[in-house]
């Protein structure tokens, strides 16, 4: 694809902290993890590998360049895709962020559990890590790709990715510091790397509007006391920490969607109002 594609400039490669995390994983392990740097839903697969310290090689993709080898494996050529060894030597692909997650956490149980094993617990897991995807996201999407153009207002849309936030929040553990209690889990990883880029509407949108201390009102404030605190906790995760780069190099990817240019199966789905695709 030609160097005028709007997307077609993104930085190579990973940086700062994540650009470590990469370089220590480039020897062939039977996991192999299909990814690119920059991608929230990547994001959700590398903290599972990090959190659970499964051995794994990290293999760029290129979205403008795809390796045959990976085409092969993959001909959507979609990241994240995660090379799974099985019985007979060869190596099949699974997709979806979501899934390969679970799939991580079955294989491999006995390495710091992410998914309760009770089945209600796991059931009512499954209701919240649905409402982010269905319900957050496309907010947070349709927030951040506002212009002028829009069919909708931007406080529209900003009410809307705030009220979905209070509903998950609002769902939590009331102690904390994570969404089922004390421990850390999927219902963590799940939203985590979009947490980790909220800095991108103050920087293109003006603020998402989460009250500050003392102004949430008699009904919210406790709600926007406990995001904070959650909020609070992903900031200073090891493993959310060490698969970010550099700040500099996410600024002209988000500004992409801030103007609501960029060619991403996430951006185009938010421009045809559907849903995460």
């Amino acid at each position: 694809m030609g160097s005028a594609h709007p997307d077609a400039d993104i930085y190579p490669e990973a940086t700062g902290p994540a650009a470590k995390i990469v370089a220590a994983h480039q020897k062939d392990e039977p996991i192999t993890l299909y990814s690119g740097w920059f991608c929230p839903f990547v994001q959700r697969a590398w903290i599972t590998l990090e959190e659970k310290n499964i051995p794994y090689k990290y293999v760029e993709i290129n979205p403008y360049n795809k390796e045959p080898s990976f085409l092969k494996l993959n001909p959507r050529g979609l990241v994240p895709t995660l090379g799974c060894p099985q019985e007979d030597g060869t190596t099949k692909p699974l997709i979806e962020s979501n899934i390969i997650c679970e799939y991580l956490d079955e294989m491999y149980p006995n390495q710091t559990p992410l998914w309760p094993k009770e089945p209600y617990a796991k059931a009512r897991m499954k209701i919240w890590v649905d409402h982010v995807t269905s319900r957050i996201l496309p907010a947070y999407h349709r927030f951040l790709q506002h212009t002028e153009k829009s069919p909708y207002s931007l406080e529209s849309a900003r009410s809307e990715l705030l009220n979905a936030i209070k509903t998950w929040i609002s769902n939590a553990d009331p102690e904390g510091p994570w969404f089922t209690g004390k421990d850390f889990s999927f219902g963590d990883v799940v939203l985590a790397p979009w947490a980790s880029r909220m800095w991108v509407f103050d920087h293109f949108k003006g603020g998402l509007g989460i009250p500050e201390p003392g102004q949430g009102g008699d009904d919210d404030e406790k709600l926007w006391e406990r995001w904070r605190q959650w909020s609070d906790a992903v900031a200073a995760r090891d493993s959310v920490n060490e698969t970010m780069s550099e700040r500099e190099h996410y600024l002209p990817i988000y500004q992409r969607y801030a103007e609501d240019r960029a060619q991403s199966e996430m951006a185009k789905a938010t421009r045809e109002g559907r849903g995460v695709p």
